[in-house]
């Protein structure tokens, strides 16, 4: 199966006071954002997957697909997070979720002991994903976000290299708002020479980069994103799978390109609140709108209702959260 084209939302972990998975709130989430036309990514950093055990992992995916297969939705792809501090413990969580019925498992690099990851022109990380690529039932998605990685930054020619040794490899998510690095992926791994010389082992298709930011969507469209994976669609997924709608009209359709500039103009200014506000704050955003419960699983701590008021009164939030409703059936 080919990546998916579009918008990506990283679902939260939803919990109780016991801190137990509510996966009943989790469920109903991965209905309300799928069925506006996102892909849901289950475990991931907005998952609070670091806090989460091996079989809670595996029950979060059962229960993606199992909402996805129920509502008719099976085309649907589910992403999990499958990266852990060793090799050894990424693979068992990419079969974990393979056999659980995800697509396609996402992987961070392990960051504890960066130093010694990164010597070498990175020989380790390189190594990494080759091995887990080679080990994994799925594709495997790249992920680059440096901030949650003790500053690992793959470059463009590191992920080259790795797509170059493992045809397992389907796609990067670029969290480090670098459109040049995408431009320069794209460039080399779209072009006919390099598909015919470094087919991909699941099909005739392209590796894909997505955008791990959904506040430069339209500009990165152009050098040949396949999408974004943001935290905004979570509360607004129909404005934002409009948004990647007008940017695949845009280069054909002047209508399209004005659509694009303000739809991108108004996701930007609210993303930029919710970059801000972190997971508590998406937490508590999404307890006022659901009604699912706004606790983390500690250390992280919930966003107190002193905190939340001047996300709750924003008015780029707000204008945000109002255009969404206007499009909502």
């Amino acid at each position: 199966m080919a990546l998916a084209r579009g918008i990506y939302t990283p679902l939260p972990c939803f919990f109780d006071e016991a801190e137990e998975v509510d996966y009943d709130a989790f469920a109903k989430h991965v209905f309300f954002t799928a069925n506006a036309g996102t892909v849901p990514v289950v475990s991931g950093t907005a998952g609070e997957a670091v806090h989460l055990a091996r079989e809670e992992r595996t029950k979060l995916v059962e229960t993606a697909r199992h909402v996805l297969d129920a509502a008719g939705l099976q085309s649907v792809p589910v992403v999990a997070g499958a990266g852990a501090a060793s090799t050894r413990e990424s693979i068992q969580l990419a079969k974990d979720a393979a056999a659980a019925g995800a697509t396609f498992v996402l992987a961070i690099p392990p960051g504890y002991y960066a130093g010694n990851l990164v010597a070498n022109s990175m020989a380790a990380i390189k190594q990494y994903y080759v091995d887990l690529a080679a080990a994994s039932p799925v594709p495997v998605i790249l992920y680059n976000f440096p901030a949650v990685s003790s500053g690992i930054d793959m470059d463009s020619d590191t992920i080259i290299e790795v797509v170059r040794r493992a045809p397992n490899v389907c796609g990067a998510k670029l969290t480090c708002a670098n459109v040049g690095k995408l431009t320069r992926i794209t460039a080399q791994t779209h072009s006919a020479a390099f598909r015919e010389t470094y087919p991909r082992s699941y099909g005739p298709y392209p590796f894909e980069v997505i955008d791990g930011f959904i506040d430069f969507l339209l500009p990165s469209v152009s050098s040949g994103s396949a999408g974004a994976i943001s935290g905004l669609p979570n509360v607004a997924p129909r404005v934002c799978v409009r948004l990647w709608e007008a940017c695949q009209r845009a280069s054909t359709d002047p209508a399209s390109y004005k659509e694009a500039q303000e739809l991108q103009n108004l996701v930007s200014l609210a993303d930029g609140i919710q970059l801000k506000v972190g997971i508590p704050g998406m937490k508590k955003l999404l307890n006022r709108q659901f009604g699912y419960s706004a606790l983390p699983r500690r250390p992280l701590l919930p966003m107190t209702d002193d905190e939340a008021v001047s996300m709750f009164t924003h008015p780029y939030l707000n204008e945000l959260l109002e255009r969404e409703k206007a499009m909502t059936p």
